[in-house]
Order: C-alpha cells, then sequence, then structure tokens
C-alpha cells in the first residue's frame, strides 16, 4: 500500500494539522527537517515515505489558504515542483468546480500543471453540477470529507456515487493529527458504494498495524503527516 505523504500549507510555512481546527494550526515542528520551510519538508517527508515501485512519487497539498477562501499559493506550488523534477502534487485548493482548476493550470504553466491533480474536497464543491463536470475529469480527485461522523457536503457528493471520479479518498477530519486511529468504518461504508474506484483514506494512521488494516479493508494508499513527522511510522 502506497503511504502518501502531506504537506499542509498556512502562510507559505508548512503547519501541522490536527482534527481539521485550522484556525489553531502552528508552524511544523518535525524531526523530518529544521524549521518549516516547504521545500525543505517536502524533502523530509518523502524521503521518510519512498514510492511504491512503479508508482509516481506523490505528495498531497492542502492550501489552506486557498481552502478557507484565499488565493492559491501557487508560487511555493511551482518552487516545490521545481525542487523535485518528478514529483506529482495532488493539490486541494478549495477548488469549487473543475474552472478554479483551470485558472490555475494557467497561473503556474504548462510544465508544473501537467504534474497536478486536482482533489475536490466535498466541503468545497459548489453544486451537483460541479461534481458531473469532476467526473468527466480523467485525472480529478474527490475527497469525501466529514468531521465528528457528520460529512461535509454542501453539493451532495456523498449521496451521487455514480458520479464519483475514478479515485476517491475518504477524509475524517477529526482524525488527521490526533493520533486515534484511522475510521475504517467510514472507509469500509463508502467504499462498498462504489468498490471499482481507487480508494484512498486520510487521518489517523499511527504505525504500521494501523496501515495493515487499512490494506486489509481495500485502501490502495493512505494519507500521513503527524506519524512520519513524529517517528511513529518507519517505513523500510
Amino acid at each position: 500500500m502506497q503511504v502518501i505523504p502531506v504537506l499542509d500549507l498556512m502562510g507559505g510555512q508548512v503547519v501541522r494539522g490536527v482534527r481539521g481546527e485550522r484556525h489553531a494550526y502552528r508552524p511544523i515542528v518535525s524531526r523530518l527537517a529544521d524549521g518549516s520551510a516547504p521545500r525543505d519538508v517536502a524533502r523530509g517527508l518523502r524521503a521518510a515515505a519512498p514510492p511504491v515501485a512503479g508508482r509516481e512519487p506523490v505528495l498531497y497539498v492542502a492550501d489552506l489558504d486557498a481552502i478557507q477562501g484565499g488565493p492559491v499559493q501557487a508560487a511555493v506550488l511551482v518552487d516545490l515542483l521545481q525542487a523535485q523534477p518528478d514529483l506529482v502534487l495532488w493539490l486541494d485548493a478549495g477548488f469549487a468546480e473543475p474552472a478554479a482548476v483551470q485558472a490555475l493550470r494557467a497561473a503556474i504553466g504548462p510544465a508544473a500543471a501537467g504534474r497536478v491533480r486536482p482533489v475536490y474536497g466535498s466541503e468545497s464543491l459548489a453544486s451537483a453540477a460541479a461534481l458531473d463536470e469532476v467526473a468527466r475529469e480523467p485525472d480529478a480527485i474527490l475527497s469525501l470529507d466529514s468531521r465528528l461522523a457528520r460529512p461535509l457536503d454542501p453539493s451532495g457528493s456523498w449521496q451521487r456515487p455514480q458520479a464519483w471520479p475514478r479515485t476517491v479518498i475518504v477524509m475524517t477530519l477529526d482524525r488527521v493529527g490526533a493520533g486515534s486511529g484511522p475510521d475504517l468504518e467510514t472507509f469500509s461504508r463508502l467504499r462498498a458504494l462504489a468498490p471499482d474506484r481507487t480508494w484512498i483514506g486520510a487521518g489517523g494512521v499511527r504505525d504500521a498495524a494501523d496501515l495493515q488494516a487499512a490494506q486489509a479493508g481495500g485502501a490502495a494508499g493512505w494519507l500521513v503527516a503527524s506519524a512520519l513527522h513524529d517517528g511513529t511510522l518507519q517505513i523500510a
């Protein structure tokens, strides 16, 4: 199973995500890098979670400024891609519809744009029509977001599995950085609605035993940050 390291960006720095309480996020303190500069932290994360053989190296980036309504941190994204020429970013930047992705790609240029896969969070999607557009994008990723067992879903995306794109993330925000284990119950329930998709989990992984349980539950990969920064998850 692929461990996909996560970079939470806020104000040009990497911050530590805890339970989705974004107002309380602070610059990361990590054993993997000195300081919170995105380029340095990204390099440390990649060393701690090398890609699976035969799969492209991936870094998940949550642009928290953009998710909360601000501009996308385009210069930071370009710098990350220039620093690691083979890296692919899975980017959640609060995209409400595919037109926002096209605007970002125009802003960062074609070379960088070709190495960005857009993540559409259910908390950000504007409408059912936007989800229909997303379903037609071959590289689109849908994140089914929840907090405290409640879907964050103004567009009704959770109720329309027939419109989900080929890759789906189950994002349990209150498990992020909480050290409470992955939400395999929600993951399994959603996966059963569309088992032919590629399913990725997010939040809660503490160690190798959690990863093994997630893989047994059908996860192709899991988004991980805190366990890598703290060293509780060691990948051989």
